[in-house]
């Protein structure tokens, strides 16, 4: 692809950077179309390397930067004072306060912001629990102000789903295109080594280990399918799962912190990827469906848009792993060549020719 904005200076902007997660690949699948493109963050994390050219702002020099809720009022400010140099085109990639940002004097300045979601714990509590707190109503109205506000000057926003679009729309009163995010889908239709392939006799929940994706009801979707689950991933919901696997009467096999290649063998093996969880568009759906493996999850949110039901999958619109039983009895009726060739759609290479429309049309 033709280098993207040559000739133009461009600031590339992410929240914070920590171990490659979705946002991060899709800041640097942009920033791979705009390679001369200089990369602002407000920290990097510490197991990040100097290998993706990184500018932090004043936040990484302070003891906050390791406590995101500290962190979070100064975050706006941390935008505004980021740097005194003005730029043709800032580019934003913003799952909380990036799209705020405003560099330099110029009125002439194009800003444009991929969004990921408007800050869940800010906007949709009920989403995310990290905001759910009734002592915090006070603070999230007046975060959700300053948002709004400083946030006008945006003349282009992209949605990363027509979930995320709604709320751009309800929350900032805009509209957006709809890009989904890219997913290495090439890598994960290649199949491991056949003796390392096991049998698909197992239900997979895979992520990071926090209250709102319902990794509970994976194993209980499980123990009502009476199927073994193996549940993959990390985090603050550990100790929660392990005793609801203890007492839920399932075959439950953790493993912590697959590597990449580990993941892609647990999803070729799996009967299903099992995702009840309402996510704004969730990659893992669609790296599973690169594999053949089916997803069964929950009929809301971005699995309406990549899951085709009865074809790639099966969505079910409730919260009791009894509804979602049958289903499993159905996956083998399902044609695996036709689930991969689905996850297509979703390729980097159609994420960066998406962006580069965008972009193309609006600066």
């Amino acid at each position: 692809m033709e280098q993207l904005l040559a000739g133009r200076s461009v600031a590339l902007v992410h929240e914070w950077f920590s171990a490659l997660g979705g946002s991060e690949n899709v800041f640097l699948d942009i920033a791979e179309i705009i390679p001369h493109a200089q990369r602002f963050v407000l920290w990097k994390e510490d197991e990040v390397g100097d290998e993706h050219a990184l500018r932090e702002s004043w936040l990484a020099r302070t003891p906050i930067r390791r406590s995101k809720s500290l962190a979070l009022p100064l975050m706006p400010t941390a935008w505004r004072t980021l740097s005194s140099e003005s730029f043709d085109v800032v580019l934003s990639s913003s799952h909380a306060f990036a799209h705020t940002v405003k560099l330099g004097s110029s009125e002439h300045t194009r800003y444009l912001s991929y969004v990921h979601s408007p800050a869940r714990y800010v906007w949709s509590p009920e989403l995310d629990m990290r905001g759910a707190n009734p002592l915090l109503s006070l603070p999230r109205k007046a975060l959700q102000k300053v948002d709004t506000r400083l946030s006008r000057h945006v003349h282009s926003y992209a949605a990363n789903s027509r979930e995320v679009r709604k709320r751009i729309q309800r929350y900032w009163r805009r509209d957006a295109y709809v890009i989904n995010p890219p997913v290495d889908v090439d890598y994960f239709r290649a199949a491991p080594l056949e003796q390392t392939l096991q049998p698909r006799d197992y239900l997979l929940a895979a992520g990071r280990w926090v209250s709102y994706k319902n990794f509970d009801l994976a194993i209980a979707i499980a123990a009502a399918a009476g199927v073994p689950i193996v549940v993959a991933g990390s985090g603050p919901e550990e100790q929660n799962l392990r005793r609801a696997a203890e007492t839920s009467g399932a075959q439950v096999r953790f493993e912590e912190r697959p590597s990449r290649e580990r993941l892609r063998e647990l999803y070729w093996g799996a009967r299903a990827l099992v995702f009840p969880a309402h996510e704004d568009f969730g990659i893992m759906p669609v790296e599973a469906q690169a594999c053949g493996t089916p997803v069964l999850g929950l009929r809301r949110g971005g699995l309406l848009e990549t899951v085709e039901p009865e074809v790639t999958g099966f969505l079910v619109d409730s919260l009791d792993a009894r509804d979602y039983a049958p289903f499993v009895r159905r996956l083998a009726d399902l044609d695996r060549t036709v689930i991969s060739k689905h996850a297509g759609t979703f390729s980097r290479q159609a994420f960066q020719a998406a962006i580069a429309r965008w972009v193309t049309a609006e600066v």
